[in-house]
């Protein structure tokens, strides 16, 4: 057997000053490279060169830790840093506590916030629409933690998206006591990103809204909306954004369809809990995806059905115009869009009058739509 040659000056001696390194040829009848670095072809990766930036995550923590800190409680045991927020409930003042829990997002909506470069509204509006979410079930928040994904961090978006978390979150009693920053290149363009948030809140077993006092001839009543909140942006974003840009100003509207479209999704736990205990309310219920009819329906018993005056209130203008220029046929509309009604109370008859006293005590404006039946 021939013995194997370990060779350099086999090789022409422009190709060998061309390499990095020396080249080993080892020759068994044929020649075959064992190594071959070309310094031109040469890469030194690292986890930053592929898109991830754990320094400027870390700076993003430090940043933010007094604002969280400005949400916390007596209930929150340590600021945000840890594997695991620790969270200490006093449920002195419940006789059968029991936890409510949600979790949602913004969804298309931060296309209209990337296209006008505003991102405070967002973080309010996936704080206020998971507050809704459990108070109607009669819960009172706890703590709330976020996720905030993106492409490329940038520390200027990501603290203006957590101050609006955290002024949600002080307007609405509750703690925001952890959260999680994933930078995902190649999931995200530069500049966009998505949140994820999640609520949990507590409630006496026996003052949960449930849907079960619900009875035929109950009234609905109708608490205005202000705009979208955070649904049916893919409808409105694709029929104004054919006709508008996000800056456009649109006298319809007295605004902008950016200022139209970010309008922040409210929070109605002040109300929910003024009524939680007034006799003859019987249930509430938030307008999400899938309108008056697919959630009110969510909380009335098995058998029910829901009759809707369309007709009773004027929707707002933003909703005219959408159905307007896309020529959105009135069943769409409903199943899509709140049409300016974000929360209903469905209230015994007897009570009705009460009820609405009440609210307009308040400052809240209310309108019959419809009944159970």
């Amino acid at each position: 057997m021939r013995k194997p040659i370990c060779c350099e000056s086999f090789f022409p001696f422009f190709l060998r000053s061309y390499l990095s390194v020396p080249v080993k040829i080892v020759i068994f009848g044929r020649i075959r490279f064992e190594s071959l670095f070309f310094m031109k072809d040469l890469k030194k990766y690292s986890y930053k060169s592929s898109g991830v930036d754990i320094q400027a995550g870390e700076q993003l923590i430090n940043s933010i830790k007094d604002l969280v800190k400005s949400t916390h409680n007596p209930s929150v045991l340590q600021n945000i840093g840890g594997f695991g927020a620790l969270y200490l409930p006093d449920l002195s003042g419940y006789r059968e506590p029991v936890l409510v829990s949600s979790v949602d997002g913004v969804g298309t909506k931060l296309k209209v916030a990337f296209r006008a470069e505003v991102y405070d509204t967002v973080g309010q509006d996936l704080v206020n629409h998971c507050v809704n979410d459990i108070a109607v079930c009669g819960a009172e928040p706890l703590y709330f933690l976020d996720y905030f994904s993106t492409g490329r961090l940038d520390n200027k978006i990501a603290l203006e998206v957590i101050k609006g978390f955290t002024k949600a979150c002080r307007e609405n009693k509750c703690a925001l006591i952890g959260g999680e920053t994933a930078e995902m290149p190649d999931i995200y363009s530069d500049g966009e990103f998505d949140l994820a948030g999640t609520i949990v809140g507590v409630v006496d077993r026996d003052r949960i809204f449930d849907g079960s006092r619900v009875h035929r001839g109950d009234v609905l009543l109708g608490l205005p909306s202000t705009g979208l909140h955070t649904n049916g942006y893919s409808l409105a974003r694709k029929v104004l954004f054919d006709h508008y840009d996000v800056d456009s100003h649109v006298d319809e509207l007295g605004c902008t369809v950016g200022e139209a479209l970010l309008a922040v999704h409210r929070s109605y736990l002040t109300t929910i809990q003024y009524l939680s205990g007034v006799d003859g309310v019987h249930a509430f219920s938030h307008i999400t995806g899938g309108g008056i009819l697919g959630n009110t329906k969510r909380v009335i018993p098995h058998g029910y059905k829901l009759k809707v005056d369309w007709k009773a209130w004027d929707h707002p203008a933003i909703f005219n115009l959408i159905q307007k220029l896309g020529e959105v046929d009135d069943e769409d509309m409903q199943s899509t869009f709140n049409l300016g009604i974000g929360l209903v109370v469905i209230v015994d008859t007897a009570n009705i009058h009460k009820v609405r006293s009440l609210l307009k005590e308040q400052g809240e404006e209310s309108v019959i739509i419809g009944t159970v039946e």
